[in-house]
């Protein structure tokens, strides 16, 4: 006949040392957001701003590339004058940056 088995005890940690394993995880979820995350909420917040400031007579680049001067500005559309008699329609989350005025002639 057999005898009795008994498991062995396993060499636990102490209470603390869980926690302190988990420590460069947490850094590193930290270290991602203040790099990456925080960084884009950012830059998408900035354009939130220059898409509701938005108004006629702005020099803006699209972010295909093309100059013009807003000729009007809709809820979604944004008219754009790329040349003299030329307009074009576009979202108005294409618009890239709002240049100074004068910025297009001297760039002519």
């Amino acid at each position: 006949m057999l005898g009795v088995a008994y498991a062995q005890a396993t060499g636990g940690s102490p209470a603390g040392m869980d926690w302190i394993s988990m420590l460069p995880l947490i850094a590193m979820f930290v270290l991602l957001y203040f790099l990456l995350m925080r960084p884009q909420m950012k830059r998408a917040k900035e354009h939130r701003q220059l898409i509701a400031g938005l108004q006629k007579g702005d020099e803006v680049v699209t972010s295909g590339g093309t100059l013009g001067k807003i000729t009007n500005v809709n809820d979604q559309y944004v008219r754009v004058e790329i040349s003299a008699g030329v307009e074009i329609i576009v979202q108005k989350p294409s618009i890239q940056t709002v240049l100074p005025k004068g910025t297009i002639k001297s760039a002519a």
